[in-house]
């Protein structure tokens, strides 16, 4: 008799989870992908409104940086300028729901950072962009055009930060270095707390055979 539909091989993978579960699951990812996307290219909207000079988009590498996604970098001409294209970053995205977790500079504007967590917008002066040079110091980060973000986010980016969530959660589970030694030297210890070494052991043994000698 022929079954009808799939077999349960087929509906499972090999660790027996339903393959219809991480095909979700990719799917989910590759939504928050995307609308990530969506708001680095409102960010760079934002400043190429305010006449923000010399734009980049990187796309930071998922093993080398474990705390953001993409870097938004421009120049302004003066304090001014940085000001203004920061407010219209902020303004742009507070319409839409998304608010920066962290902002530094907005006194000096010289360097003006707006933390998104899944993307940070660097607004630098012509002088402190030279000087700090971000896109050397993340050289091994994909450069995108504005265009780039509007199409959905590849597969592989995708795996490519499953991978790098699964590998922290393996690393958080393992002893640290200072554990590891603390385990050691417990057991090494006797029960008052002193260390036992061989010369206590050898002691033992000399005042064993001495006790058999009187008896």
């Amino acid at each position: 008799m022929k079954s009808i539909g799939p077999t349960l091989s087929q509906k499972t993978g090999k660790d027996g989870a339903p393959r219809i579960l991480a095909s979700l699951g990719d799917r989910v990812n590759r939504m928050k992908q995307d609308e990530i996307r969506a708001q680095v290219a409102i960010a760079v909207q934002a400043c190429i409104e305010k006449k923000a000079e010399d734009i980049s988009i990187l796309r930071l590498d998922a093993q080398a940086s474990g705390f953001t996604d993409y870097f938004v970098i421009c120049s302004a001409a003066n304090p001014r300028q940085v000001q203004a294209i920061g407010d219209e970053v902020d303004m742009k995205l507070s319409k839409l729901g998304y608010e920066p977790s962290h902002v530094e500079g907005r006194t000096q504007a010289e360097w003006l950072l707006l933390d998104y967590v899944d993307f940070v917008v660097h607004i630098f002066s012509e002088s402190a962009r030279k000087f700090y040079d971000l896109e050397r110091l993340w050289k091994t980060a994909t450069r995108l055009q504005l265009a780039d973000l509007e199409k959905p986010a590849p597969k592989k980016a995708v795996v490519a930060a499953k991978r790098v969530v699964v590998k922290k959660t393996a690393t958080k589970k393992r002893p640290t270095p200072s554990t590891s030694s603390g385990r050691a030297l417990s057991q090494k210890r006797g029960k008052d707390g002193a260390p036992k070494t061989r010369k206590t052991t050898a002691a033992k043994r000399t005042a064993v055979k001495r006790t058999k000698k009187g008896k």
